[in-house]
């Protein structure tokens, strides 16, 4: 979000910010008006890698999420009190603060950094990442399929989103009726996508606005050893929020070890995450943490868990991906990334070095799909575009 926040402050807006601590100095040092998040929401994290089904996994994620409501919300209804605000923009995830921003009166809007879970025809149902399928056997698939999907899903999340609702807005706000109401509440829903790499929504209507990647990393000087990595470089990323993915780096060092390439990883930077591996293969470097901006600047290929961040940033400068989903969005993302043909789709219980190291091969073949995902996030407009469309939220047309 903060390349759109860096435009709006650019246009003359004081924008105020509620964030993780460890972010606060750097907004700051942005000349945004920064402040942590309420410190409660620290310890509210997702145990979804615990599941063992489906079913499991999601009513997890929903308990955590909703949980985080109870806290996000109040968080911001103090903010708003602190700086009257003209505008409001709320991160989808933040299902509370999201619920106050709805029941607050002030032009809001919503800013999703992944593909939100909405209806969409000739499109696939949400979630478990099946391939578009155009055609009258396409239209037949989804129409059995989406129930199904849809109905199990809101039977888990509804009822712990309502009762968020409920007590968030005192009973004032009407229960929603189903998954894609819950995440159309706002007036204007910023997506951080764009075509090729997302299909295409000739139904969403002009208050959802796909503005193409948006990246930003904090200010640093790339370190010294990058320079001196032999080329070429692989990444391999895993998810900021621990998932128990550490796997995916274990298994690219053994799958690359005897391969001409520079392998660069990192690990969670989560305090579940376990410790690195003692020994590491001659081409390797481990990181618990590094800005991925440098390393993919000189990257033929990233592996990554299929989290929207880093596979997205990755494409944004023309990088193939090997995709290997764990759970979570992230099998939508692995087959938008087939669909575009901008990488290479490995599905989690076939991760072995073997599998592995043909698919960064495959991959490698993948340049000129991953560079037009990259001009398309580059046509969307970016910050400019998302700028632009929440100016529209104050303009008199818009607020009479």
């Amino acid at each position: 979000m903060v390349p759109l926040l860096l435009e709006l402050k650019a246009r003359g807006h004081v924008v105020h910010v509620r964030t993780l601590p460890a972010y606060v100095d750097h907004l700051r040092r942005e000349g945004l008006e920064a402040r942590p998040i309420d410190a409660r929401l620290l310890d509210l994290m997702h145990r979804d890698y615990t599941a063992t089904s489906i079913k499991a996994n999601l009513a997890l994620s929903t308990a955590t999420f909703t949980a985080r409501g109870l806290v996000d919300g109040p968080d911001l209804r103090a903010a708003i009190a602190e700086t009257s605000p003209d505008l409001l923009l709320v991160d989808i995830n933040a299902w509370g603060a999201r619920t106050v921003a709805e029941n607050s009166g002030i032009p809001w809007a919503a800013f999703s950094p992944y593909t939100p879970p909405l209806r969409s025809s000739g499109t696939p149902p949400f979630g478990p990442g099946l391939d578009p399928m155009p055609g009258p056997l396409g239209r037949l698939r989804d129409a059995l399929v989406r129930p199904l999907v849809t109905g199990a899903v809101e039977k888990i999340m509804l009822p712990g989103i309502n009762t968020m609702r409920a007590d968030l807005s005192g009973g004032t706000l009407q229960p929603v009726r189903g998954v894609d109401d819950f995440f159309r509440t706002a007036p204007l829903l910023l997506v951080a996508t764009a075509g090729p790499f997302e299909y295409p929504h000739p139904d969403w209507g002009p208050d959802v606005r796909m503005i193409g990647a948006l990246g930003w990393e904090p200010p640093a000087e790339a370190p010294a050893w990058l320079d001196a990595l032999p080329d070429p470089v692989v990444l391999v990323t895993t998810s900021s929020e621990y998932q128990a993915d550490e796997d995916l780096v274990r298994t690219s060092l053994a799958a690359l070890e005897h391969e001409p390439f520079t392998v660069v990883a990192t690990l969670p930077a989560s305090k579940e995450a376990p410790e690195p591996p003692a020994q590491l293969p001659a081409n390797a470097r481990l990181e618990r943490f590094l800005p991925h901006g440098p390393v993919l600047d000189r990257a033929a290929v990233a592996i990554t868990h299929g989290g929207m961040g880093g596979t997205q940033k990755a494409l944004a400068k023309g990088v193939p991906v090997v995709v290997v989903p764990y759970g979570r969005d992230q099998h939508e993302v692995a087959a938008r990334v087939v669909a575009a043909d901008a990488g290479v789709r490995l599905k989690r219980k076939n991760l072995t070095p073997e599998k592995l190291r043909t698919a960064v091969r495959e991959a490698l073949t993948k340049t000129a799909g991953a560079r037009r995902v990259a001009a398309g996030f580059e046509a969307a407009g970016g910050a400019r575009t998302g700028a632009d469309a929440l100016e529209e939220l104050l303009s008199p047309a818009r607020t009479a």
